[in-house]
């Protein structure tokens, strides 16, 4: 298996932390990881917004007090 080489930001002198090497490694050794994360983000955020409904939805809302500090 061929590790993918992995590019760090500038200014921080080449220092990598355990645990980013240890999630290198582990998510080179299991693509399927990365797959279902992404599977996981388009699942949960990139879905259309129906702003009709959500401007129905408001009107019928009730207005939230705020929280008092005695």
């Amino acid at each position: 298996m061929k590790a993918t080489e992995v590019k760090y930001r500038v200014g921080h002198a080449g220092y990598v932390s355990p645990f980013t090497e240890f999630m290198d490694g582990f998510l080179a050794e299991h693509p399927e990881v990365v797959e279902d994360q992404r599977r996981g983000w388009y699942l949960f955020w990139d879905h259309k917004a129906d702003f009709e409904d959500m401007k129905e939805a408001s009107k019928d809302s009730v207005p939230v007090k705020g929280y008092d500090y005695f």
